[in-house]
């Protein structure tokens, strides 16, 4: 245990890492807003097309997929067996656009045409099936979503999968606004992925070790908040913020992320 560490925790390290977002495109890129050396300033995500599934499947991906492929493909960028990595897949919204397609086409008059990818792309764990199809992965994988603290349960089902197994787990978090009428009882800023290599020990690179702890209390209060924490606050995956920001600046940070209205995870970063 590191000084400062909360005892209890599940260790593990982050071995790469990856954000795309309003503003953030690229971690290479994001890096100084996220420390605060540079001015962050608001802009369009789009995600590209995966280029790591042949045509075919990369033309029915849809935007929510694409954004998780992507930070999925920036964080792993220097891992050769990629197929080796377990999956952890964490979504508040999963893909609303697909299920609100569907919704729409159920609720409209007269006969009801819809194509089957929009059916293959409606399950929650769609972004999963398409990240092991592209790196020939048949290693286990688990999709989640937790509303806010959807983050949070994604970070500790990863984290204590590198405990108990001594994998090394992909994590992936991405939520793209709703459609209307969703949009209306699930307001969701704009579009966030951010992704994690999490591993049992530390490799060349590695950025920082991290422990975690599951509360069962509610999460402190936050903070004061500036535009990014404003970010952070209206996407369930841009949660992750604290996290990012203080892995950007290379700083040791205690961070409590809130899993629901009466637990937390508790983290500890240590920065290598």
């Amino acid at each position: 245990m590191l000084p400062g560490d909360r005892p209890g925790g599940v260790n593990c390290w982050i071995c790469g890492v990856a954000v795309l977002g309003s503003g953030l495109p690229g971690w290479a890129a994001s890096e100084a807003a996220l420390a605060g050396t540079a001015p962050w300033s608001p802009g369009d995500v789009v995600p590209p097309p995966p280029p790591l599934l042949p045509p075919t499947e990369r033309r029915r991906t849809s935007p929510a997929v694409r954004l998780a492929l992507a930070v999925a493909a920036e964080a792993t960028a220097g891992i050769a067996d990629r197929a080796a990595l377990e999956t952890v897949f964490a979504s508040s919204n999963g893909d609303g656009a697909v299920v609100g397609g569907i919704l729409e086409a159920l609720h409209g008059p007269g006969s009801i045409a819809l194509s089957p990818t929009q059916f293959h792309n409606s399950v929650h764990n769609s972004a999963a099936g398409y990240w092991h199809i592209a790196v020939g992965s048949v290693a286990p994988s688990v999709s989640l979503g937790g509303h806010d603290g959807s983050f949070a349960a994604g970070l500790l089902t990863a984290g204590i999968a590198v405990a108990a197994r001594g994998a090394a787990v992909l994590l992936c978090a991405y939520d793209l606004p709703l459609p209307a009428p969703l949009a209306a009882v699930r307001p969701t800023g704009p579009g966030f992925g951010t992704a994690l290599v999490l591993r049992p020990a530390p490799t060349e690179g590695a950025l920082a070790r991290l422990s975690l702890r599951h509360v069962a209390e509610p999460a402190p209060a936050p903070a004061p908040a500036d535009a990014l924490d404003a970010l952070a606050e209206g996407n369930p995956a841009a949660r992750a913020l604290p996290l990012l920001r203080a892995l950007a600046a290379r700083r040791p940070a205690r961070i409590d992320l809130a899993l629901s209205a009466d637990a937390h995870l508790a983290l500890d970063l240590a920065p290598c």
